[in-house]
This record gives C-alpha cells, sequence and structure tokens, in this order.
C-alpha cells in the first residue's frame, strides 16, 4: 500500500512539473486550439461585401479592424437554429470573410450593428457564433450595413 502511494505521488508530481513548465509554443498551440476569434492574415484571406470583392487598402484595413476587434461572448446555437444566425433578419448585408485554418475551409459572416458586431463562423460542418466589440469596424468608413441595404 506505501509503494502505491508513493508512486502515485511521484507520477502526480512529475505530471504537475511537466504542465506547469511547458514551453510557450505549445502553450500558444493547445490555447490556439480552443480560439474563437481567430486572427486573420491578408495573404489566404478573401473579404466580399455585397458580391464584390474588397481588393487592397480596403481589405487591409478591414483585416487589421477585425483582429483588433474586442471579442465580448460567445453565443450559444441550439442545434437547428444555425441557418437563424447565418441569415438573420434585420441585419442588412454580411461581410463574408473565407479563408483556410489548417485543411479546413472557414466562412465568417460579419454583421455590423450600431453597438456591437456579431460573427457567425461556418467550419467542418459547425456553426459558432460570437460578439465582438470595435468602433472601427462598426463605422467602416462612416457607413453602416443598414445604410447599404
Amino acid at each position: 500500500m506505501t509503494w502505491l502511494f508513493v508512486t502515485f505521488l511521484v507520477i502526480f508530481s512529475l505530471f504537475k512539473i511537466l504542465v506547469t513548465c511547458l514551453p510557450s509554443g505549445v502553450v500558444e498551440w493547445l490555447t490556439g486550439k480552443f480560439q474563437v476569434h481567430v486572427k486573420l492574415e491578408e495573404s489566404n484571406v478573401q473579404v466580399t461585401f455585397g458580391g464584390k470583392r474588397l481588393e487592397g487598402s480596403d481589405k487591409s484595413r478591414f483585416i487589421q479592424n477585425f483582429n483588433e476587434a474586442v471579442f465580448m461572448e460567445r453565443y450559444y446555437i441550439y442545434p437547428g437554429d444555425e441557418p437563424l444566425y447565418v441569415n438573420p433578419k434585420n441585419a442588412g448585408t454580411p461581410f463574408v470573410i473565407e479563408t483556410t485554418k489548417g485543411k479546413n475551409a472557414v466562412k465568417l459572416f460579419v454583421y455590423r450593428y450600431d453597438d456591437h458586431i456579431d460573427v457567425v463562423k461556418q467550419y467542418k460542418k459547425k456553426t459558432a457564433a460570437y460578439c465582438l466589440r470595435s468602433d472601427s469596424l462598426q463605422t467602416c468608413g462612416g457607413m453602416k450595413t443598414a445604410d447599404l441595404i
């Protein structure tokens, strides 16, 4: 019984030391696996608004503002309610961002409102929705999405 306790104590202590002293690369990889609001790179992103692709400085400014936006909260989507989030009523025309994360294609729908931004992320047959705060994205050139309808 004593040997069992000592063995368990040694194994648990080694596990605790290993987990608390992980290299920063491993920690970044682990947190990146569960990150909801991904940072975009301009090289592998296509941004469209109303069927027209954003190019040049507009695209880079939009991506920079999107990356600097503050994550507020994640919305829970009940099974079967995905279409209500992808095509909400009274939301206007979304910015559609198409990118890849690893081998998987990711599609982001960005809906702008006066006080927040809703983002709906579709990947691997899953849908996630969350809310952002960004003054520069909410105004984006002085126009709001509702004005463009």
